[in-house]
């Protein structure tokens, strides 16, 4: 009996290809893996990055609680959170207060003047600041009051002298030599504008030892000395109503 020939099998030379798409599927899988770890959520990152900083910071005193009747009987979400707050201190209170008011009854009593352009109220935290035109209260080159500026620094006087505020009243000029020979240069004739104002308040019942004199001459202009415009301006009186908000006096050692 004839053996049957064997045929040889065939070889598949393509199997590598299984292989090859088998790493192609895993090395796509595993880019997308990286791909995913690597994009950050930015609100995600916010808020962990807030949350890190709120768990490191110094804690401060918690915002005090405010109930009202209703939250007390309603449920937790009727609960109001106020921030706590510094206590006020009343004198600084009253203090301002008592600067503002002040400042008003100067504008109003001072009213025709201001609209005038020859007086000036002004108010900050040193204290009220009443700029005065030298051509309502002195003559060129002299410090003696007019008779019509009496009236107006009457009226400023009788508004200040119930208070227990420091005056200073300034005197301020042009940069104009003196002509007149009673004041050698613009120091002097500021120093006596400025006195001779001081001496009516006293007259009018301010107390003295709240109030002084000073000169400052040419050198605190308001405007340029160029022109004559600028000139009348820097020819002024200023009464500062100084504040009572003095900061407490430390004594400096002779030896720092």
């Amino acid at each position: 009996m004839a053996r049957k020939q064997r045929h040889e099998e065939h070889e598949n030379h393509e199997r590598w290809l299984v292989s090859y798409a088998d790493f192609i599927t895993l090395l796509f899988a595993f880019f997308v893996v990286m791909y995913a770890i690597s994009s950050v959520n930015e609100g995600k990152y916010k808020v962990l990055s807030n949350s890190l900083v709120d768990a490191f910071k110094p804690q401060q005193n918690p915002p005090a609680v405010q109930l009202d009747n209703q939250a007390i009987k309603g449920s937790p979400q009727q609960i109001k959170l106020a921030p706590q707050t510094s206590p006020s201190n009343p004198k600084l209170e009253q203090q301002t207060q008592k600067m503002k008011g002040m400042a008003n009854d100067l504008r109003e009593s001072l009213g025709s003047l201001i609209d005038q352009g020859k007086v000036k109220v002004t108010q900050s935290k040193r204290g009220i600041a009443v700029e005065i035109s030298d051509s309502i209260l002195f003559d060129t080159g002299r410090a003696d009051l007019q008779a019509s500026s009496e009236d107006a620094l009457s009226t400023i006087a009788d508004l200040v002298k119930g208070s227990d505020n420091l005056i200073q009243v300034e005197g301020h000029t042009d940069n104009q030599p003196i002509r007149a020979g009673q004041f050698p240069s613009n120091w002097e004739l500021s120093a006596a504008r400025a006195a001779s104002v001081v001496r009516l308040f006293e007259q009018a019942g301010v107390a003295p030892q709240r109030m002084a004199a000073i000169g400052f001459g040419e050198f605190r202009p308001m405007d340029t000395n160029d022109a004559a415009q600028g000139r009348a301006k820097n020819r002024r009186v200023t009464l500062n109503i100084l504040a009572d908000n003095k900061d407490e006096v430390a004594i400096l050692p002779s030896n720092p």
